[in-house]
């Protein structure tokens, strides 16, 4: 794989609300962490409390994996969160209950996170 391609960034806009589409953004990404890239999610607007400790207790379909699985396997490929703070604040989420490969981060965060090599995304 080519070292400058070897990053994913998936944005994810959408909570519980839409648990298909969740474990979906949640497939590609760990789909990306577990073939070894460096995987960055990026959560907004109601996605944001999906990095909460026992948030995330569902399942989206028949035949789809509990969300809770996937959230594991990320973190156990080394997958890392960057949460939104103007939507946490918003939201009054309190950080402190966030799980360990989380933090709050913007914009800048993401772009500095990102460099000036090309990145692999998807938005969901």
């Amino acid at each position: 794989m080519n070292s400058n391609m070897n990053r994913a960034v998936i944005s994810l806009t959408t909570g519980l609300e839409d648990p298909e589409r969740v474990t979906v953004a949640f497939l590609v990404a760990v789909g990306a962490a577990e073939q070894g890239r460096e995987t960055l999610m990026f959560l907004t607007k109601e996605a944001v409390r999906l990095v909460l400790q026992g948030f995330a207790h569902t399942v989206a379909c028949d035949g789809c994996p509990p969300l809770t699985a996937l959230l594991e396997r990320y973190e156990r490929a080394g997958g890392r969160y960057l949460v939104c703070p103007i939507c946490l604040d918003s939201r009054r989420v309190d950080r402190s209950g966030f799980m360990a490969n989380a933090e709050a981060g913007g914009t800048v965060q993401l772009w500095n996170w990102i460099g000036g090599d090309p990145v692999v995304t998807f938005s969901y």
